[in-house]
């Protein structure tokens, strides 16, 4: 193993004030996407009130402002859209690595896509009690014969709305994600129905067409796009090696090999909780493996009592790792068993990477057929045992090896505080890094 000695580099020395501030993760592009979408409802709200779009002789315009919603709401469900995400990636990663840096740079950011869905939902709920205070007035002045049926419906909708916001603000769902998943999950397919169910009431009060509503045809594309991944689910065998009680390695082997920088999530009770891993897949053989460690109720149940088979869904997905292709030369930082996002692309070798793992007892912990393994395709990697050495600052360390190994980005794997610390500290110095975002 390389690198032990360490130079040191002063992180706390003065940067470039606008680095220090565009860089930090507060306004990072997943929220100045959330404040786009924002500030262009905005401006729509503005533009349409200057302009009498909102109000069509005594009462509201209806149509206009629930059409509004549901293109909120479909920006919103669209984005996440397995398939629309690995296009996202694959567009992004068509740039090739012989355009000046600060554009592959930005474009290594396309994981930040969330905050479009963030945006359209909160501007969509927004549309919305705009749409139910019109149908109020409306149904008041005896206008377009809107009916209390049409009122009740959207306003559960509207109550729904709110719940799937307030369970998914942050702070909320790190302290009960299960919860959030689950409210987010039943409360979403609720507000779907009602919302075929509003949609066919409103077309009865005014006496419209099914084939002539915009809305029917939108509704049609989101409920084909939340419905395709549960179209795919199936129970599959699984073979679990158990190097230690804190980590476990999951293979799998049932027709399915994804590309490196994927994930795949698996359950072991579909309908209430599902967890995604990133896939590790090894050259010139079928199937992948996951590696999953202790890090909470779930993954502590799958680790001391294996199951025989586990529920999979949808396709395999492009993850922040997919990003690397866009640069010469990569650093990649894993702590623990974000080790497994980095294996598949040590074995791919599409990219020319230096390797920092830092973790505890790595072949106590994680067997040595693993370790070994890691050390054949990255003989250069540093594995830096926390048992033995302390945890070490990983800033450091990737600074220094960013400037030994000449590399264009960092790429890091490893708990929200410690990831958004090293990422900013790397894009603070100029250096593109980046790292998991946890808006799932």
């Amino acid at each position: 193993m390389s690198m032990q000695s360490v130079r040191q580099f002063d992180l706390t020395a003065p940067r470039p004030g606008w680095r220090r501030i565009t860089r930090h993760p507060a306004i990072m592009e997943y929220q100045r996407l959330v404040l786009l979408v924002l500030g262009v409802n905005v401006a729509a709200l503005y533009w349409g009130v200057q302009n009498n779009i909102w109000w069509d002789g005594n009462g509201f315009a209806l149509d206009r402002i629930s059409n509004l919603a549901l293109v909120n709401f479909s920006l919103a469900i669209l984005i996440r859209q397995q398939r629309v995400v690995n296009l996202l990636f694959w567009l992004a990663t068509r740039i090739p690595t012989s355009w000046p840096l600060w554009i592959r740079w930005g474009a290594g950011k396309v994981f930040h896509f969330g905050g479009l869905h963030i945006g359209g939902n909160v501007a969509g709920s927004a549309w919305f009690l705009l749409l139910l205070a019109g149908l109020v007035w409306n149904h008041l002045l005896g206008l377009d014969g809107i009916s209390p049926r049409t009122i009740g419906v959207t306003a559960v909708m509207l109550l729904l709305l709110a719940l799937m916001i307030a369970t998914a603000v942050s702070s909320f769902r790190a302290r009960f994600h299960d919860l959030f998943e689950r409210v987010h999950r039943f409360a979403g397919w609720t507000v779907l129905a009602l919302f075929w169910a509003q949609t066919v009431s409103v077309i009865d009060d005014t006496g419209g067409t099914f084939i002539g509503s915009p809305a029917i045809w939108m509704l049609c594309l989101i409920t084909i796009s939340i419905a395709l991944p549960w179209m795919t689910l199936k129970k599959v065998p699984v073979e679990i090696v158990k190097p230690s009680n804190h980590a476990v390695v999951l293979r799998f082997n049932y027709g399915d090999t994804p590309f490196p920088g994927s994930s795949n999530s698996i359950s072991l009770s579909p309908l209430l909780e599902w967890h995604a891993f990133a896939n590790i897949p090894a050259p010139g053989e079928d199937g992948y493996r996951l590696i999953v460690s202790r890090a909470g109720d779930w993954t502590g149940s799958l680790i001391d009592n294996p199951p025989s088979h586990v529920w999979v869904k949808g396709i395999t997905t492009s993850g922040v790792a997919r990003i690397e292709v866009l640069f010469k030369k990569v650093v990649y930082i894993a702590t623990g068993s974000g080790i497994g996002p980095v294996m598949p692309h040590l074995l791919a070798k599409d990219v020319p990477i230096r390797l920092i793992w830092s973790t505890r007892s790595p072949r106590k912990t994680y067997g040595d057929a693993l370790v070994n393994e890691i050390l054949e395709a990255s003989p250069d990697a540093l594995i830096w045992d926390t048992d033995e050495k302390g945890k070490p600052n990983l800033s450091q360390l990737a600074m220094q090896a960013v400037q030994d190994f000449d590399a264009e980005a960092v790429i890091c794997i490893s708990n929200q505080k410690l990831t958004r610390r090293v990422v900013h500290d790397l894009e603070s110095l100029g250096v593109p890094a980046y790292g998991a975002i946890w808006d799932s």
